[in-house]
């Protein structure tokens, strides 16, 4: 699969339209998307997905058909898929590339997927007809979340549930963004340019940057999350949050891997990262999350059920 990036013409053009930036964005990333975030099918990145989706939805129950929103490379839905979450799948996505490569990768994976290209404000299924409804990193992208959140109720099936995980909180956005500035100065003025990826590149990126800049429209309090929910007729709503200190060391890392060729850091530098990530999330979950606000964690995971349908008599 080719994709041409945007020109900074369609960069500029699309900073006053969020739909259109993230179209250009998404299809720009598509191809490279799973090497930027390490994503991958096998058993680390199913753990992760369906850890994410416990960390909201305890049990061990298995839903018959699931529908991903912002599915991106299908980073989420397949995963939980492979973990026994979901039986088939429809994973949609503003981005003909994102959905393209989805589909790849759940055909790849043999597992029973169909692809759409659709507006999560407009969802292109039946009312009533999925049993699941999830996305990873996805409410943010969406300009109009009450429409998109009684969507979501519409295409459930009375007591179907959803589940969003990876929601920026507004103060983890913040100190995010933050480091990730100042890790990418930092390395692009002070590492030696042998270390560096070229020029070019470097100029994609910051390109990339603008354009994601335009498409993360929001950030979120978790009680901001709740209401969203609720306003859409959801019970049995719940937030949790997730990552602190395995953020504030994410971030710089995460920044820093995408300014230096990855020959350059080699499989050492990985297996250091992921873990120190791994042992940072332990700390968050077993201690800091005990005694610290749930607004200061960066990530935010909702879930809420549309209610059953009222008995006849």
């Amino acid at each position: 699969m080719s994709v041409s990036h945007p020109t900074q013409a369609e960069v500029d053009a699309a900073r006053d339209d969020p739909k259109l930036a993230n179209v250009l964005y998404h299809d720009w990333e598509s191809v490279s998307y799973d090497e930027k975030w390490s994503i991958s099918f096998d058993e680390r990145c199913t753990t992760f997905a369906v850890d994410r989706f416990r960390a909201v939805v305890p049990g061990s129950q298995t839903y018959e058909h699931a529908l991903e929103l912002g599915c991106g490379t299908g980073f989420f839905l397949l995963n939980l898929m492979q973990g026994g979450i979901a039986r088939r799948g429809t994973v949609t996505d503003l981005s003909p590339g994102m959905v393209e490569v989805a589909t790849r990768n759940a055909s790849a994976l043999g597992l029973d997927v169909e692809g759409r290209v659709a507006d999560a404000e407009t969802i292109p299924v039946p009312d009533a007809s999925v049993d699941l409804v999830v996305g990873h990193a996805v409410l943010h992208h969406i300009p109009d979340l009450d429409t998109a959140f009684r969507e979501i109720l519409r295409v459930l099936r009375p007591g179907g549930r959803f589940v969003f995980a990876g929601e920026p909180t507004r103060l983890g956005d913040l100190y995010a963004r933050k480091l990730g500035q100042a890790t990418w100065w930092a390395t692009t003025r002070l590492a030696p340019s042998s270390w560096l990826k070229p020029q070019s590149e470097l100029d994609e990126s910051s390109r990339a940057a603008a354009l994601e800049s335009v498409v993360d429209q929001h950030v979120f309090d978790p009680d901001r999350l709740e209401r969203y929910a609720h306003a859409a007729g959801a019970v049995d709503v719940r937030v949790v949050t997730e990552e602190l200190s395995a953020a504030v060391f994410g971030w710089p890392v995460r920044t820093f891997e995408a300014a230096v060729p990855p020959e350059k850091l080699g499989m050492r530098w990985a297996m250091f990262a992921y873990r120190t990530w791994q042992r940072l999330s332990w700390v968050d979950e077993h201690l800091l999350s005990k005694v610290v606000p749930r607004s200061l964690f960066y990530n935010a995971l909702v879930t809420g059920v549309r209610p059953p349908d009222p008995v006849r008599v």
